[in-house]
């Protein structure tokens, strides 16, 4: 279907590059992108429009707020959450490897080495530095 499309705007002097074979995940693509545009759209259409002073007051937990809403947080918990990501998503390149070991060979095994060295680096750099420390 795609490709009859491809090929009719190459007629008309419009240059497409189609990939065969990836017309379902232009579709999924599509009706992925659509979705939440139009859940967005038709909540903003049945939603209530009750405007008033109780609907621009912070609602925390049913009290009525205490102090200001800027709290400044301390540096540890942002160190945390940094060194917590660079090893998540460690895992996440990890993982489409070691399914595919099997396939990939030597010169994949030493670039994950590699990687994993470099990634133990900034482990004990991060060590050293104390951002692991919580006291």
């Amino acid at each position: 279907m795609l490709g009859a499309i491809a090929f009719s705007l190459c007629k008309w002097g419009l240059i497409v590059f189609v990939l065969s074979g990836y017309e379902y995940f232009l579709v999924f693509l599509i009706i992925c992108s659509l979705i939440p545009v139009l859940a967005l759209t038709l909540a903003s259409f049945l939603r209530p429009n009750r405007e008033g002073a109780a609907r621009r007051t912070t609602y925390e937990s049913g009290m009525e707020p205490i102090g200001a809403a800027w709290i400044q947080f301390n540096i540890r918990y942002y160190m945390f959450a940094l060194v917590f990501v660079i090893f998540d998503v460690e895992t996440v390149f990890l993982y489409p490897w070691a399914v595919a070991f099997n396939q990939l060979g030597l010169l994949a095994f030493i670039e994950a080495l590699i990687f994993i060295a470099i990634l133990v680096v900034g482990l004990v750099y991060a060590w050293r530095k104390g951002a692991l420390e919580w006291s």
